[in-house]
């Protein structure tokens, strides 16, 4: 098992979605430097605001994706800017989109996708800009959001333990890496599902039981277990086979996966069974999968044996470690 785990590991840290987070660290060389009252590195930029926060986000979508999945691509345009401002203990309040298209016919599917995905988690679309006139077709999409009380990537604390909390009860869209347990749930009934799930961040968020938190993004579970251990300057050792997983998913296509309702918290022993109970009152799949340490190492373990999957003192991710 050790040789798996360490093939598994290798596999995993040479992802080209794990590279694509490391080119992070070109951005955070040139505007780092003038970050002052707001911290880069974050899923959204966290501005004061009154007793609370302002929260701003933008996602980007491959022009592959968009052009092969137009309407689910809409749809995500909305779906994965709400993930970013739930993990930042938000609720969201606006969004926008730019929009380039080379045919009406796409546009009007893009569009379609994105009332949809507003309509389903009950925020606005309230502007953007559109060109009907590009040699290619492409989407990107921004968020507005409010949060009482933050939780951040720079928050955890050794000691704490590290939750996931993952909806198990999706499918994948071949062949991308995307685990969707959301557009199939379009309408009224389930469109209250899917805001109460979401409203679950923000309430752990107020109610203090923890000031940590991500969305598991392109980078996969392991990934952004790491963005969350550089940017709070901790280590972590995770136990694979505590995963929430999906019974037929194979560890490296799971851990490799972008869930479309799935976040890592961390959180005193203490608060875990709290936390976990709340998502399990609605069915979504919550465990302890780790605890965080001093090591600013990311050590996995997987049926006894552990490996290092990344050192941060030697090799930084983002660069945006305190």
């Amino acid at each position: 098992m050790a040789r798996d785990l360490a093939h598994l590991l290798r596999t995993l840290r040479n992802s080209c979605a794990l590279a694509s987070k490391q080119d992070i660290a070109k951005v955070s060389s040139i505007l780092g430097a003038d970050a002052k009252a707001i911290r880069l590195g974050d899923d959204c930029a966290a501005i004061p605001d009154g007793e609370g926060y302002l929260l701003l986000a933008s996602e980007g979508f491959q022009d592959s994706f968009v052009q092969s999945m137009p309407w689910f691509a809409g749809y995500c345009g909305v779906m994965v800017n709400i993930s970013d401002i739930a993990a930042m203990g938000g609720r969201p309040v606006a969004v926008v989109n730019a929009l380039w298209s080379d045919t009406s016919d796409s546009a009007a599917a893009i569009l379609r996708g994105l009332q949809d995905g507003a309509r389903t988690y009950g925020v606005p679309v309230v502007g953007g800009h559109t060109n009907l006139r590009s040699p290619h077709t492409a989407l990107s999409a921004a968020i507005l959001g409010r949060a009482r009380h933050l939780l951040t990537s720079f928050d955890a604390r050794p000691d704490e333990v590290l939750i996931a909390a993952i909806d198990l009860r999706g499918r994948w869209h071949d062949p991308h890496p995307f685990w969707d347990a959301s557009s199939a749930l379009c309408g009224t009934h389930g469109a209250e599902r899917l805001q109460g799930d979401i409203a679950l961040l923000p309430g752990i968020a107020e109610d203090g039981l923890s000031r940590a938190a991500k969305d598991i993004s392109m980078a996969g579970l392991l990934g952004t277990a790491l963005m969350l251990a550089e940017c709070s300057g901790v280590g972590m050792t995770l136990t694979l086979d505590a995963i929430p997983r999906p019974t037929d998913a194979p560890m490296e296509r799971w851990l490799s996966a972008f869930p479309s309702y799935g976040y890592l918290l961390t959180a005193r022993p203490e608060d875990a069974a709290t936390i976990m109970t709340r998502f399990h009152s609605r069915d979504i799949a919550a465990a302890v999968i780790g605890q965080c340490n001093n090591s600013r190492r990311l050590d996995i373990t997987w049926a006894d044996e552990t490996e290092t999957f990344w050192d941060l003192t030697r090799t930084p991710l983002m660069g945006f470690a305190p």
